[in-house]
This record gives structure tokens, sequence and C-alpha cells, in this order.
């Protein structure tokens, strides 16, 4: 068959001929996945959203609570509802998108009733068929107790490391505290916590912040509008900064590093928006014991409130904190996102002709597209050649029983840039003879 129309027909004819290798498009690299209780909406059904208010019309707004208001003269004072604020999704989401985050995924999983551990497990498989993807968010999973944390926790990781192309933000139930050096409680955290560790991360504590709950006036009696009335939600409001679990926080923060930067820069000492502080301070003796754990290597990334700078994430490890491979954060995910991009990219060759001809395509293909990242900081080096390597050939990467099976194995490797997590700088007394 001809290249060109009209084969027949007499005149000049033109044919294009690519002589440029085809490319690799990188998939997006942080994109959540958020499960949570909503007003309402469809239950174990993921919907992509874009912005808050689109997920206002699909999902709702937040639970309202009644406070308690005390009267003393023309002076009133509130209390925290006595049942605890659990809901707390849509604060989350809010919080996501005013730290940076972009598009996500929502699963609805039930109405603002009660948290239960089996409503988190039972929408895992609706993640596992998710492509975009590639981060998975829980936060009013915080409200459970340690067990049942865990069992949510480890479901997720379960995700993660079968698809290979998601990764999972981690809290610690509401009611722990991970910094008593009497409390078995980081102990137990750390046991609660299994599967492959390097597709997850968690952070402590949870933070207090500019966001306020809806509040349900019903119990105020006093007419709308009098002093009575804005006395008494004045008082509301200033106990009425909504606590969340970091997680959403820090997937804002996420998408915002990889959009802004790139996926291997580590996503730390970078402020935190519509954050007053974290609910606990940590010392520097405190961030040790949850640093680095000799035993079990389950890290928990501290965030620490700084005179003049905010509140700042000041940690950028996975849970696989004894592994030199998978310490860092950004070093998982800039895998994740490079074998995910390299997966799809190369998939176009599934059926073709497995000799030297589609070998070289594929490699030039694969080596530009890592001399990108290297180019952009991705990658160590001071030359291509010690930032990456691409093989692939017979007698390389192959055997001809490979050949007859019909396998062709690329082999690429990466040298994936660490953070400089410990900066140490050592003074000398010089004594100027």
């Amino acid at each position: 068959m001809a290249l060109y129309d009209h084969p027949n027909t007499p005149g000049v004819k033109i044919v294009e001929n690519s002589l440029l290798p085809p490319s690799i498009v990188q998939v997006s690299t942080a994109v959540p996945v958020f499960l949570g209780y909503t007003e309402r909406g469809p239950q174990n059904q993921a919907r992509r959203i874009s912005s808050l208010k689109e997920f206002e019309v699909q999902f709702g707004t937040g639970k309202s609570y009644t406070f308690v208001t005390t009267q003393n003269g023309s002076t009133y004072t509130a209390a925290t509802p006595a049942s605890g604020t659990p809901f707390f999704f849509y604060e989350a989401i809010r919080l996501y998108f005013m730290n940076g985050g972009g598009a996500c995924y929502v699963i609805s999983i039930g109405g603002q009733t009660i948290v239960d551990v089996q409503n988190f497990i039972a929408a895992m498989p609706a993640i596992e068929k998710l492509d975009e993807p590639t981060l998975i968010l829980f936060p009013e999973a915080a409200n459970l107790d340690m067990t049942n944390y865990g069992l949510v926790a480890n479901a997720a990781l379960a995700v993660a490391q079968t698809t290979k192309d998601k990764f999972v933000i981690l809290d610690s139930p509401l009611n722990s505290n991970l910094l008593d050096s009497i409390s078995p409680e980081l102990s137990n955290y750390r046991q609660a916590i299994v599967g492959n560790l390097s597709y997850g991360a968690s952070y402590y504590p949870a933070l207090v912040t500019t966001v306020k709950y809806a509040i349900n006036t019903t119990n105020i009696t006093d007419p709308v509008g009098s002093t009575a009335y804005n006395n008494q939600l004045a008082a509301i409001n200033s106990v009425n900064n909504a606590i969340i679990p970091p997680s959403s926080i820090i997937a804002g923060i996420y998408a915002k590093v990889d959009r802004e930067i790139g996926v291997w820069k580590a996503p730390a000492n970078i402020a935190l928006l519509g954050v007053l502080n974290p609910v606990q301070a940590i010392s520097d003796a405190d961030q040790e014991n949850l640093n680095v754990d000799a035993t079990t290597g389950k890290s928990v990334n501290a965030i620490r409130n700084f005179v003049g700078r905010g509140t700042l994430i000041w940690g950028a490890r996975t849970l696989d904190g004894n592994s030199n491979e998978w310490r860092y954060i950004q070093v998982r995910r800039l895998f994740i996102t490079v074998e995910e991009s390299v997966k799809k990219a190369v998939s176009q060759f599934v059926f073709e002709n497995n000799d030297a001809k589609t070998w070289t395509k594929l490699n030039a293909m694969v080596r530009s597209y890592l001399n990108g990242l290297w180019k952009e900081g991705a990658l160590m080096g001071a030359k291509a050649d010690e930032a990456y390597f691409v093989e692939i050939g017979l007698g390389t990467t192959m055997t001809t029983q490979d050949i007859l099976e019909g396998r062709m194995i690329v082999k690429i490797g990466l040298a994936a840039v660490r953070p400089a997590e410990f900066i140490v700088l050592e003074f000398s007394h010089f004594v100027n003879q």
C-alpha cells in the first residue's frame, strides 16, 4: 500500500518520515484520592474534582456542630462539643486546596453519622482500579483507635504495593501521644503499621487550623443579629478552630512542590497555610525518637513551629527509615513516576519485532526522557552517564531463550538526588601566629 494518496495520479508526492524517536510523557505525580464521610453523594464511587466548589456541588459541605455557651453578665464563653468533632472531611479538603492542591479524587464512604473502620477498608478496591491518582489519604480514620487505624493504613499500603504507582500519606490516631516517653504509644503505632514501608510516609502531630467548623445555632435562643446573639457567636468562634490531622495539608504541599519544582524535591522545610500551630510542640530530642528507630525503621515526620517562620514540615522520610534505597519520600516517588511513565510509553512496543531496530528506538526514547530529568536536576551526576543508564540487547539484557519466549528486557538505572537532611558545620578557633 502506498504511503501517499492517489499513487497513480501524475504529480509530486510528499511523504513525511519521522526521524525522532517516540517520546515519554510523564504521568501526573500528585493526584490524591481521598476517603471520607460526606453530607451526600454516591458511596464507594470515585469522583474527580478540581476545586472546593466542585466538592460542595457533589458532596455537600461540612457537618455542623452545636456549641454550648455560658453567660457571665454580658460576657459569654463557649465550650467545644462534648461529643467531639469527628467529621472534618470537608475542612480537610478545604485545607488541601488552600495549600496548593489541584485535581483530586474523592470517594465517599458514608454519611456523617459514625466512623467505622470497615467503611475505609471497603473502599480500597475502588482505589486499586483508579489509574490517575498517585496518593492515598483518609484523614477521618484518625478518629479510630491504634489497632483499627493500623488496619486502614495497612490496607492502603497493600493497594500501593500492588499497583506500584501510589503513595500513602498517614496520620496517627488523634487521641494518641507519640511524644510520651512513658507511654508505649509510639511503639504501638509502629507495630500497627506493616507492609511495604517504602510506599508510605507518616506525619505528626495534628494541627490547629484557621478553618472554622459549621455552627448549629438552633440552641441560641436570642434573636438573630442581636447583641447577645453576636456575642455568643464570637465566643463560639474563639474556640472553633478545626483540629485536623496533617495528611490533607501535606498532600497539598506535595502537589505544590511537584508543580513548581518537581517530584524529586523533598516536600519539607515548607510553611503550612491555614495553620496556627501543631497541637504539640516538638523538640529536637522528641524528633530524634520520631525520625529514627533502629528496630523497625518506621520514621515519623515531625511538623514543628519555628519563630518567625511559621509551622513547617520538618521531615522527608518514608516509613522505611532504615533503608538506604527508599529512606526518602522524593526518591520513592521519583521512581514511582519514572516507572509508571516508562511503563505506559513502552506499551506501544508490545508485539513489535524483538530485534535491534526496536531496541534502538526504545533505547533512544527512554534515554531522551531520563536526560530531560537529569537536566532539570532530578538525577545526580556531572555527566549524563553518571546520572542514569539504559541497557537493552541480545547478550546484554536478553538471552536467545528470552527472545524465543517473547521477553524484551530493558534495564534502567537512576542516580536519584538525596536531600541534605543533616547539615553539619564545623568551626575551629584559629589563633593568628
